[in-house]
């Protein structure tokens, strides 16, 4: 039997490199999963490649009444959902000085703001389906100084970390488990045709202790661990899918 047979998920940022392998993943450990991101059109061109049962769904993450129109999709489609994965995020370069106030408001709007209101409105959900599991992407700049940019992103990320612990507590006796997947820099094409060969690139590689950038698989799998009664007994913990930064 596959981990998630019988296991509906919501998953954001479906269409993204890491985004998407994760909804492989859980299709094929038999989810069935709506694939959500601002793309629409991405989320039907990837519902249609996936050898599942999926349902795309367009869903701005920082838009409260589009989260309720997804988690009534989604009932309608097949009933209360188990799983959330908030996966959607955007990232920005600036430090504490160059950052800009509009670019903060995006990416804490998309990586704070709407990583809370998917706990808020599927959580709700997970109770009614009998219990489940929140599965939050952190990032290791949220975790450590990184780099020394990507100011408004790290904080962000940061915020995410600590919305998983408050929110396992909440839920920790009406069986929603809330967990976070921390990754490094992963090697998805988008990251490699933007930085491949540079000196960002460069210093991702040599301040990696593993000495090479992660895989997308590498966090699938994590989030199916955390999605999956396999961690049954967890909530409010993270798994660092880093290659060696948190041990630095």
């Amino acid at each position: 039997m596959r981990r998630l047979d019988d296991q509906r998920v919501i998953l954001t940022g479906a269409t993204g490199g890491i985004g998407t392998v994760i909804a492989e993943r859980l299709v094929a450990e038999g989810a069935s999963v709506a694939l959500t991101d601002v793309d629409g059109d991405a989320c039907a061109e990837l519902a249609a490649r996936l050898d599942g049962d999926t349902l795309p769904v367009r869903l701005d993450v920082t838009a409260e009444d589009a989260w309720r129109s997804v988690v009534l999709a989604v009932r309608e489609r097949w009933g209360a959902a188990h799983v959330l994965v908030n996966n959607a995020g955007i990232g920005s370069l600036g430090t504490v000085g160059s950052e800009t106030r509009e670019r903060w408001d995006q990416v804490v709007a998309v990586d704070q703001l709407g990583t809370w209101l998917g706990m808020k409105h599927v959580g709700a959900e997970i109770e009614r389906s009998g219990g489940g599991a929140i599965v939050n992407i952190a990032s290791i700049l949220g975790a450590t100084g990184g780099l020394a940019n990507s100011f408004s992103y790290a904080a962000a990320k940061g915020a995410v970390r600590s919305m998983t612990m408050n929110a396992a507590l909440h839920w920790a006796t009406r069986g929603v488990r809330v967990n976070a997947v921390v990754p490094a820099f992963i090697g998805t094409a988008p990251l490699l045709e933007r930085y491949g060969g540079t000196e960002r690139h460069t210093a991702m590689l040599a301040n990696t202790p593993m000495g090479r950038l992660g895989r997308p698989e590498e966090v699938a799998a994590a989030v199916a661990f955390l999605a999956s009664d396999d961690s049954g007994y967890t909530t409010g913990s993270e798994i660092y899918v880093d290659g060696g930064w948190s041990a630095r």
